[in-house]
């Protein structure tokens, strides 16, 4: 399995030139489960990374363009009155599908952006007082313009608390810029890149994930993590904070070969797990964000 996990790494990185970090994460987001919020300016390639998973792991993907006007029935689906059988018939929107591009997550009103509260939580959506499933595997990308931007709405915490991560992918360095630049157009790769696993071996890989190995001790430098954040923060991390980075840390342990967890491995996906959850709700004075997760890194000690 670590193969093919090493191998679709391999594959996204031949379409996002330069970004083998970024890729390492968005793969380790994956395999635990979890949904991913891609923060940048346009065009650095955050649709072409989303739809190279799908493509790479032959699922179905489906593009949401967050506006405005948005409405959740656009995203969840409504019921359309049958003259034929006399009824109402629902019909699914787009967030039934194995991979969801949420596009501009941060145009929507937060009453849109509140649909996707369940999918992402629950993997279902309840629509006239009848809950259905969505299909498995599940997988929200979303992109976010940064905050400054004119006709952008905060993501409320507990939408930003359902992603897993929040990945930043920036600009590329000069010689992944001219490779981009003098190679195949993005499109096309896409258009023929092959599949490198199925999504019921994607459904492997995430149960393995369960099963690495995680020891007292690693438990109890998590707990520290956690406990400091909420003593150094206003709210601090959520349980489900600690789950995710719990969970997100496996994941790099069997992207590693190892069969369990070690110290490292929590330490790799802190920033992407912890930040986004610390940025809002700071007293005046207290660290928040990337600076907090790198000071609980540096005074949280490993027993």
């Amino acid at each position: 399995m670590t193969s093919r996990i090493v191998q679709l790494a391999r594959q996204l990185g031949d379409v996002i030139v330069g970004k083998e970090e970024t890729i390492r994460l968005a793969v380790i987001c994956l395999i635990a489960r979890g949904h991913l919020l891609i923060e940048d300016i346009p065009g650095v390639g955050k649709t072409t990374l989303s739809q190279a998973m799908a493509r790479s792991l032959g699922l179905q993907f489906r593009r949401i363009q967050f506006t405005s006007d948005l409405l959740p029935a656009d995203i969840i689906g409504n019921s359309i009155f049958d003259r034929e059988h006399g009824r109402f018939v629902f019909h699914p929107g787009p967030i039934f599908a194995p991979v969801v591009l949420i596009d501009e997550v941060n145009r929507a009103t937060p009453k849109t952006q509140s649909a996707l509260l369940e999918a992402m939580e629950e993997y279902q959506v309840t629509a006239d007082g009848v809950s259905r499933p969505l299909p498995q595997p599940f997988f929200v990308i979303a992109t976010q313009n940064p905050r400054q931007q004119i006709g952008t709405f905060p993501l409320p915490e507990s939408q930003l608390d359902r992603f897993l991560m929040r990945l930043e992918l920036g600009f590329p360095n000069r010689a992944s810029e001219r490779e981009m630049l003098t190679g195949q157009n993005r499109r096309e790769l896409l258009a023929v890149l092959p599949e490198v696993m199925t999504g019921d071996e994607l459904r492997e890989v995430q149960a393995s994930a369960l099963e690495i190995h995680v020891a007292p001790a690693l438990l109890d430098y998590l707990q520290d993590l956690l406990e400091a954040s909420r003593r150094q923060h206003a709210t601090g991390l959520s349980p489900r904070a600690g789950l995710a980075l719990l969970h997100a840390a496996q994941a790099a342990a069997l992207m590693q070969g190892r069969d369990m967890v070690l110290p490292e491995d929590v330490q790799a996906v802190a920033l992407p797990v912890m930040a986004h959850r610390l940025e809002a709700g700071a007293a005046p004075g207290q660290l928040a964000g990337r600076e907090l997760v790198r000071h609980l890194l540096q005074t949280i000690s490993i027993s």
